[in-house]
C-alpha cells in the first residue's frame, strides 16, 4: 500500500489506481508533495467518481476544470494553471496510449524508453519522469531492464532523495531533510 499523501483514503486511490499517481506526480510542485498526491482524490470526489478517467478529464470543459480546482480548498496553489496542465496530461494519454496510462510503461523496452515516454508527456521533464521512474520501480514493482540508471539518483537502493522513497512518516522526514540539505547547499553555492 502507498503511503505518499500521509492520508488513508487518498493513498488508497493512489495504490489502485495509475493514472492518479501519474496525476499527483504532475501536481507535485510549487506545493508540499502530501498535498500534492492527496489532490488527485478530491478532484475525484469533486468529480463525483471513485477514479480518475482520462477521458473523462481531457473532454472536461476547461473552464469549469478550473472551477473544479479552485473549489476552497483549492487543489494546488496554481489552480487555473494546473487545471490546464492535468487535461493536457490526461489528452495525451488518450491520445497516445487509447486512454489507459498503463500503456505508457507496460511495454517499455528499457529504462530509457520509459523515461524518453514519460518526458514527452504535458507537464514533465526530465527530472520529474525519472522521479517517476524510480517510483515505478521501487513501489509499483515496474521493473524494465536498466530502470535504476535511467532513473538516475532518484533510482538508487537506501536513499531517501524523492517521493520514489516515502513510505511511510518517517521516510517522508528523511526526504525532506535532503531536498531541505540539497536546497541549503544550492543557495551556499550561489
Amino acid at each position: 500500500m502507498l503511503s505518499i499523501s500521509q492520508d488513508a483514503a487518498a493513498d488508497a486511490l493512489l495504490d489502485r489506481d495509475p493514472l492518479a499517481l501519474l496525476t499527483g506526480m504532475l501536481l507535485d510542485q510549487q506545493i508540499p508533495m502530501e498535498r500534492a498526491f492527496a489532490a488527485p482524490a478530491e478532484l475525484a470526489r469533486r468529480l463525483g467518481t471513485e477514479t480518475l478517467d482520462a477521458r473523462q478529464i481531457a473532454g472536461y470543459d476547461p473552464e469549469k476544470l478550473v472551477e473544479v480546482f479552485a473549489e476552497k480548498p483549492a487543489l494546488h496553489r496554481y489552480p487555473r494553471s494546473m487545471a490546464g496542465r492535468v487535461q493536457a496530461l490526461h489528452q495525451a494519454i488518450v491520445e497516445r496510449y487509447d486512454g489507459d496510462v498503463t500503456g505508457i510503461w507496460s511495454d517499455a523496452t528499457d529504462g530509457r524508453e520509459l523515461v524518453r515516454r514519460l518526458s514527452a508527456l504535458p507537464g514533465f521533464g526530465t527530472q520529474k519522469a525519472q522521479i517517476f521512474v524510480a517510483l515505478l520501480g521501487k513501489q509499483r514493482g515496474v521493473t524494465p531492464e536498466g530502470w535504476r540508471e535511467a532513473a538516475g539518483s532518484y533510482g538508487e537502493e537506501g536513499s531517501f532523495r524523492s517521493v520514489a522513497d516515502v513510505r511511510d512518516p518517517g521516510s517522508l522526514e528523511k526526504v525532506r531533510e535532503f531536498k531541505q540539505a540539497a536546497k541549503a547547499a544550492k543557495k551556499a553555492g550561489k
